[in-house]
């Protein structure tokens, strides 16, 4: 321990921590600006830029506390601020199909996923979050189950990392697609909405079909989000039906409340703000900006977490599952528009 160490109390220790993901996420915004990195968006970059930082300088132990709450706390508070993004109203009104839809693409991402886990011998959690987030919307599905499963932060992190990695490859492989298919604009929004992984993933590969085609990819996108919800609690129960057969002295989940403040975010933007309510459309906008920042900095403190020497002996059979299940994904949700 150095002489630095000692004279930092525990509080100036956890700000410092807290302090080193807000930078690093803000470097993640600014990195995104650079080619190339455009692509994967300020999230994909910071993240990025932890791993980069960890096997560069290891992980600040000294400001673990601060570090985690990015992490833990901050990241639940992001989600249940995701939900702000969603009005249920016009999901089962207007995309009522998408999402009978969206219900398909989801069931068969996790399942085929676990399936391939399995079958490659890959680890189980890791498959998990990277089935999650391919079926439904990348990080924030992730972030959202990683606690129910008590997955490491290590293996969320790597699940993260590779969803931007790969969603940014197959967003850029839709767009030099599109010229060669034989569907209308609004078809390959509809296709992009149900089978990429992010909502960046998304708007980036759906923009260039126009207007029209991107609001009907976004449209099925939030489906698939709002699917989340139920998916959530029927993974909840599946892990306390496991956790039945454990002994008394294992350690027991904990409820994920954040879901719950998620639910209600959707129904305040869905009842309440606009209609009881009104809240100048900038302030809406500025609270969007706020989830995306505060994912950006818990996705910092998960980087942090991330050895690419585990990456390498861990990671390498479920990155080879999702790329599998990518493939079929989209050549489902293809014959599906």
């Amino acid at each position: 321990m150095t002489g630095s160490d000692i004279e930092l109390n525990p509080r100036s220790k956890w700000l410092i921590g807290v302090g080193i993901t807000f930078v690093m996420a803000v470097a993640g915004y600014f990195i995104a600006l650079l080619p190339g990195f455009s692509l994967i968006g300020p999230l994909g970059s910071a993240i990025i830029a932890a791993i980069i930082y960890r096997q560069l300088f290891g992980y600040p132990y000294t400001y673990s506390s601060g570090i985690t709450f990015s992490s833990k706390k901050l990241l639940r508070v992001a989600i249940i601020l995701y939900g702000l993004r969603l009005n249920i109203n016009i999901i089962l009104g207007e995309g009522l199909e998408f999402l009978l839809k969206d219900t398909i693409v989801i069931a068969f991402a996790v399942l085929s996923m676990l399936g391939l886990a399995r079958l490659f011998k890959a680890d189980f959690n890791l498959s998990l979050l990277l089935g999650v987030g391919t079926g439904v919307c990348g990080a924030a599905a992730i972030a959202a189950v990683a606690p129910i499963i008590r997955a490491k932060d290590e293996d969320t992190g790597i699940s993260v990392g590779i969803i931007a990695l790969i969603g940014t490859v197959f967003s850029l492989g839709y767009i030099l697609t599109r010229p060669l298919l034989d569907i209308s604009n609004n078809d390959y929004g509809a296709w992009s909405g149900m089978s990429l992984h992010e909502l960046a993933h998304v708007a980036l590969a759906a923009e260039p079909a126009g207007n029209n085609a991107l609001a009907i990819a976004l449209l099925a996108k939030l489906g698939r989000v709002l699917l989340l919800i139920p998916l959530c609690f029927i993974i909840v129960y599946f892990v306390r039906r496991h956790q039945k057969k454990l002994s008394p002295g294992d350690i027991k989940m904990q409820f994920p409340w954040f879901l719950l403040g998620f639910v209600i975010m959707s129904l305040l933007n869905t009842y309440i703000i606009g209609q009881v309510i009104f809240i100048p459309e900038t302030v809406i906008v500025r609270v969007y900006d706020l989830s995306t920042f505060l994912l950006t900095m818990a996705m910092v403190g998960l980087g942090l977490n991330v050895s690419l020497n585990d990456v390498r002996t861990k990671a390498f059979r479920p990155l080879m599952a999702m790329i599998i299940v990518s493939v079929g994904l989209s050549i489902l949700t293809f014959l599906m528009i």
